[in-house]
């Protein structure tokens, strides 16, 4: 009969019961970033397409970012939830792979 609820027998002679709920705090759930990392063989050109295409990004921050990629060998496309990530990581990797590059997709807790 408790459903989470506490029941405190309020009873003084007037038949009422107080039902207290404990108080539920929402907690903000992690997010993780998605990281793409440099390797010596996918074309520029291919980073820069998964970047609009799976990230949503224009040309020209696509085109930041992939040279971030290039010169730091590691670049953020986003911060996401769990699931959210861990979705993009999986697309790119299987996108890379159909086309046959070596893109590494990763992600990590922020």
């Amino acid at each position: 009969m408790s459903r989470g609820a506490d029941f405190e027998d309020g009873d003084n002679g007037t038949g009422t019961v107080v039902v207290t709920r404990p108080k539920t705090v929402a907690k903000r759930p992690n997010l993780y970033r998605v990281l793409l990392l440099n390797d010596d063989y996918t074309p520029m050109e291919f980073v820069i397409h998964v970047v609009e295409s799976f990230f949503q990004k224009n040309r020209e921050e696509a085109t930041r970012i992939m040279l971030h990629v290039h010169h730091h060998g590691v670049g953020e496309c986003g911060i996401y939830s769990y699931e959210v990530a861990e979705t993009k990581v999986t697309q790119v990797m299987d996108f890379a792979r159909k086309h046959q590059h070596p893109l590494q997709c990763v992600m990590e807790k922020k």
